[in-house]
């Protein structure tokens, strides 16, 4: 009889209203499922990528050109931000900037690439010396402290150079001279004619120290695994909590349904849905 009187009640489920709102939820219920996995895959790939950043810094560093050889080496993810060591002489008059670069606090203003004779005389690396303000203007060359003359001794981090299809950033032609939007060495042999060593060291010292020097670069944060992990819960509760308000909505509905019909002592099938 209960039984009986329950389903009575829940009739108004079989509406089109709440046939509708039924069939949203039984489609959410699986595309918030995707969403958590998504955001658990993110958090897995940002462990493993800091887990990669982590080994390559604390590993014994190595000559730069014991890891790329030659033009035109691609560096894998292993190898990159390996720290590495460098000896040799800049070559000043072929230096150039990359434009809207950002320091540690978020200023917008160049990195300053300068090319490296290696002394072994195996090629010559792009050296990313560090950021510098803006200056006057994005079209003049930003004043820039001069790289230190004679041999030297550099310690840094191999990166790989930088690709349109990488950052989204294209190099586009008619910029002011010696200024450029990504550190390729492609581009960089076809306008100097260096043999250039494939990717790029981004400098942390240098021996001995120059008295005046472009801000360093830091290293990159590898101990922030972000929020992923955060959101997949969410997403995951999310799901839990769907079918849960949809039972709440119903109960809601049928005691409103129950109540409507006792109060006018009509059948609960006259109440309007």
């Amino acid at each position: 009889m209960r039984s009986a009187y329950r389903s009575h009640v829940y009739r108004f489920l079989l509406t089109r209203q709440w046939l509708i709102t039924m069939l949203i939820a039984l489609l959410l219920i699986p595309a918030t499922i995707k969403l958590g996995f998504w955001q658990l895959h993110r958090h897995e790939a940002r462990v493993a990528r800091n887990e990669l950043i982590g080994q390559a810094l604390t590993a014994a560093p190595v000559p730069f050109d014991t890891l790329s050889a030659t033009p035109g080496f691609a560096v894998p993810k292993d190898l990159t931000w390996r720290a590495v060591t460098a000896n040799g002489q800049y070559d000043p008059a072929h230096e150039f900037v990359v434009r809207k670069r950002t320091d540690s606090n978020g200023s917008i203003g160049y990195f300053v690439v300068t090319p490296f004779l290696l002394a072994d005389g195996k090629g010559t690396v792009l050296v990313n010396r560090g950021w510098v303000a803006s200056g006057n203007g994005a079209v003049e060359y930003p004043p820039v402290p001069a790289a230190p003359t004679g041999e030297v001794s550099l310690a840094g981090r191999l990166r790989a150079e930088e690709t349109y299809g990488d950052s989204g950033i294209k190099d586009r032609t008619g910029l002011p001279d010696r200024q450029f939007n990504l550190i390729n060495t492609d581009e960089q042999a076809k306008r100097t004619g260096a043999a250039l060593l494939g990717g790029y060291l981004e400098l942390d010292g240098t021996t001995p120290a120059p008295a005046d020097q472009p801000q360093l670069i830091p290293e990159p944060n590898h101990s922030d695994i972000g929020p992923h992990m955060a959101y997949a819960i969410q997403w995951w509760l999310f799901t839990a909590m769907i079918p849960v308000g949809v039972w709440v909505l119903a109960r809601r509905e049928a005691k409103d349904r129950a109540k409507q019909a006792a109060e006018a002592e009509v059948p609960l099938d006259a109440v309007p849905a």
